[in-house]
């Protein structure tokens, strides 16, 4: 039987994935703390114990988010066409087992569009800077021709938007098979790379 402390974590984390979840198919706005209690299967009074307001409960999502586009960032990669590689290879592999992340996609997006989330919020979602941390792997890549040319930002985003997309697709249709992660690479990838 699980302890106090590990109950206390599981239930935070399921108010967490039950939030995410209305946040995207909702918006904030339009999702109440009554509808992710429910969502959850607690009473009002006791998700205040977790979180003390909506605000405070999407901000810990939003910085959940940000810290998830970190991940690849911090990946060690024995060549530029193997980050990307290694990235998708990774995401793919955790989507199956975590479907949630499909929605935090969605949510990220969502913070940094939507006018009716929080500025503060706003400015934590802002903070993703995958494109730019890509684009000078992309130009590392270009030199021995691993990569396509172009320019390496434009390419980067190409790359990214193609994730997004594909995440925001899986969140709406879940049963959705995945991709070969090669097909998403091929988009940056050279005529030098093996």
């Amino acid at each position: 039987m699980p302890s106090r402390e590990e109950q206390k974590e599981q239930r935070r984390r399921l108010i967490l994935i039950k939030a995410l979840e209305l946040f995207v198919k909702r918006g904030y706005s339009e999702t109440k703390i009554g509808d992710i209690a429910k969502a959850a299967d607690m009473s009002t009074g006791l998700m205040f114990h977790y979180f003390e307001s909506k605000e405070q409960l999407y901000e810990e999502l939003v910085k959940m988010g940000l810290h998830g586009t970190k991940t690849p960032q911090k990946m060690d990669f024995s060549s530029p066409l193997e980050y990307f590689r290694g990235f998708l290879n990774a995401l793919f592999s955790y989507v199956k087992e975590q479907p949630w992340v499909f929605y935090m996609f969605v949510l990220m997006a969502q913070a940094q569009k939507n006018e009716a989330t929080p500025p503060h919020i706003r400015e934590i979602a802002m903070q993703v800077d995958q494109i730019e941390f890509s684009a000078k792997i992309i130009e590392q890549g270009q030199k021995d021709g691993t990569f396509r040319s172009g320019d390496p930002l434009t390419l980067s985003t190409a790359f990214w938007c193609s994730v997004q997309g594909l995440m925001e697709y899986l969140a709406a249709h879940p049963d959705t098979p995945l991709p070969d992660p090669e097909w998403i690479v091929d988009i940056i990838k050279g005529e030098n790379a093996k």
